[in-house]
């Protein structure tokens, strides 16, 4: 195989967002923050100050954009598919959780007074629901017919409840019964076939904790918790709906809702019954924080950001939590400072629509302006009292930064690798996928959820680029997309699953045709195995690894062939991405994603390429791949050599370990199997 230079983007000179060393939030936000407390804050610098400090600024940014009465706040930004009156509620409802979260936590103490002008708001927005005029709040309709202000009504509604004597007791009672009406659509019409039956949940949890139940709020409660046990998976883990679909919404809406409404309501039956979950999910879902405070970048509504850590202050705040009170507050502030360090704020303090800045990928179809401060979530910790020990004990490492780990959680899905030396995280993906039972397969899919594996420090490519860890076929100029994904079998380091390759429409069908795929993690390295089952003997197959992203001013390379072994090398800024052929490929190359990432306005993907040969039996194929932040990590060539026999994969490893899979493994075939020989 010809050799070529490998790709190097290191950013000696010109860092990108996402690559620049930490920086001191005071020195880059539009608003002042406290001096940085490196004696009882060693690893992020932040203390409770600080976080009330934050939530100050975004408010008094936001607050700006409030209409004249206060009833909606018009963020600046394109429109959602709602439209502009439903942003503009958004908008109000979830600075409005900021707000409650600050004031609630600070006892009542409100030194900008937020809650005036939001009780005024409520007063307003009220008056004439459905008037098209400067403050009316749009009706809570059915999903998918003026459905989102059920969304922000439970924002509402949460901020109500923990502020009631502030906000709720200072409105008339006119206002008050105007507020309930309203309110009370979230109880009268149709939920998403999701998370969005705790939206009704929540609005009637506030409702009786004001004295205003009755059995059509008792219905809202009993029908969200009994859906709630349907989704439960085990492992802490619920699904999104019916189907497979697992992300951070479990963390941040599916655990949030029910127990906080057990906490604040004192229900300590069902807080017995779902705390513990909480408990088991943080146990893994702690690891899926970088060093560097970064959450795993998987699944949609990337953009609430340091939402991702209100599970976290959940479990402090409930005492169902396996974490000590300093890694609590490690993996909060850390995920706080990642998104503050790297321009989530824009220079009025708003939150942007996007990852670190905007980045119209990370979108969905139903983001607006006011989306992004679902963030407020993240806040939750602002409920513990200023002495509570998340706020004094000194913080801890993350669990990323401890030994290496592997974890299989086969309720979800999901392998997580961690690597101590660069505190990066990884989550391979064998169960969770965005399609419902009921629906069609349609290619591309979404990268958010089809692919092999996600990081903390590496996005997807877009859908209209070569994806990034990928398994699939090419045929009449077709990539095949991965999208309902049946998991096969789990061990300790490694899991299993199958796909039915699905090309666009008007593409190949091919009858009975599936990809079996397994990944093991070892250390940084991973194995990753695949069987074509039921595919014509001659079709291609494509493997690709993880997606590097090129900072700015970095000049574009071609793509094109690999170095020794076969060996791709992509050396970006923070990260280096290899992919090394085992057996099955014919070649190897660098493909570029002009889309870019997330972290980054273009990048290279690793690409391996082979052919199917037998059809009936299958093809074996098999790739070691790693991502780390290692500058000093060796090549992969070396590291390991595999030989095949019939459907079994023996692969001999440098430091004389031994893994043998069999991939047989699929709705028509055996269960995968691994074993492995220590040295």
């Amino acid at each position: 195989m010809p050799r070529t230079p490998t790709y190097d983007t290191h950013p000696a000179r010109t860092p990108g967002p996402d690559t620049a060393p930490p920086r001191t939030p005071a020195a880059t936000l539009p608003f002042p923050l406290p001096a940085e407390d490196r004696t009882v804050s060693p690893h992020t610098g932040l203390t409770r100050a600080h976080w009330e400090a934050t939530a100050d600024g975004m408010l008094h940014a936001a607050l700006r954009y409030a209409t004249p009465g206060h009833g909606l706040i018009d963020l600046p930004g394109p429109p959602s598919l709602s439209g502009v009156r439903s942003d503009g509620l958004e908008g109000f409802a979830r600075t409005f959780l900021l707000a409650a979260l600050r004031v609630a936590g600070a006892g009542g103490a409100d030194p900008h007074s937020f809650l005036p002008r939001y009780t005024a708001g409520i007063e307003r927005g009220t008056l004439t629901p459905g008037r098209d005029d400067a403050e009316s709040w749009p009706p809570i309709g059915h999903h998918g017919a003026q459905g989102q202000p059920m969304v922000e009504a439970a924002s509402v509604a949460l901020a109500l409840r923990l502020t009631a004597p502030w906000t709720w007791e200072k409105l008339p009672a006119a206002a008050r019964d105007r507020t309930e009406e309203w309110l009370r659509g979230a109880l009268r019409h149709t939920p998403a076939p999701n998370n969005w039956y705790l939206f009704p949940l929540t609005v009637a949890g506030f409702l009786e904790s004001a004295g205003r139940g009755d059995a059509e709020t008792g219905r809202a409660v009993e029908r969200g918790l009994t859906l709630l046990e349907g989704w439960y998976r085990g492992q802490g883990w619920y699904t999104d709906g019916d189907g497979r679909a697992f992300d951070h919404y479990n963390g941040w809406a599916l655990h949030l809702y029910p127990l906080l409404h057990a906490h604040l309501a004192a229900d300590h039956a069902l807080l017995d019954r779902l705390g513990p979950r909480l408990s088991e999910f943080l146990e893994g879902f702690s690891l899926l924080f970088d060093a560097d405070g970064a959450p795993v970048h998987h699944g949609r509504s990337l953009t609430y950001r340091f939402a991702a850590g209100a599970a976290v202050a959940l479990g402090a705040l409930t005492g169902h939590t396996p974490l000590s009170p300093g890694t609590t507050r490690r993996l909060l502030s850390g995920a706080l400072r990642h998104f503050l360090d790297r321009g989530a704020l824009t220079g009025e303090g708003l939150l942007s629509l996007g990852w670190y800045g905007p980045h119209e990928a990370t979108l969905q179809r139903y983001s607006g302006p006011g989306s992004p401060y679902w963030a407020s979530k993240g806040f939750l910790a602002l409920l513990l009292p200023p002495g509570h020990p998340v706020w004094t004990a000194t913080e801890e490492p993350a669990p990323s930064q401890g030994p290496d780990r592997v974890l299989a959680l086969p309720a979800p899905g999901f392998l997580v690798q961690t690597t101590g030396r660069d505190g990066l995280v990884r989550l391979h993906n064998h169960g969770s996928c965005k399609i419902r039972p009921w629906e069609a397969e349609r290619a591309p899919g979404d990268p958010l959820y089809a692919r092999l594996a996600y990081s903390t420090r590496t996005g997807p490519t877009g859908a209209a680029n070569t994806p990034d860890n990928h398994i699939g076929l090419r045929l009449r100029g077709l990539r095949s997309s991965r999208l309902r994904i049946t998991p096969l079998a789990a061990g300790p380091d490694w899991l299993a699953s199958s796909h039915i390759p699905v090309f666009p429409d008007g593409g190949p069908v091919l009858p009975a045709a599936r990809i079996d795929s397994l990944t093991l993690a070892r250390g940084p390295l991973e194995l990753r195995v695949h069987r074509t089952v039921n595919v014509p003997a001659g079709t291609t197959v494509q493997h690709s690894g993880w997606a590097v992203a090129v900072p700015p001013g970095t000049a574009a390379g071609p793509g094109g062939e690999a170095g020794p072994a076969g060996e791709v090398c992509l050396a970006g800024a923070r990260v280096t991405a290899r992919l090394l052929p085992l057996h099955g490929w014919a070649s190897s190359s660098a493909r570029r994603a002009p889309q870019g990432t997330a972290y980054g306005p273009w990048a290279l993907v690793p690409e391996l390429t082979g052919t199917v040969g037998d059809e009936e039996a299958g093809t074996v194929f098999a790739a070691l791949a790693c991502l780390t932040g290692d500058p000093g990590a060796p090549p992969l060539a070396g590291l390991a050599t595999a030989e095949v026999s019939g459907l079994t994969v023996t692969v001999r490893w440098a430091d004389g370990g031994r893994t043998a899979v069999r991939l047989d493994g699929g709705p028509d075939g055996g269960t995968p199997e691994v074993a492995e020989e220590v040295p």
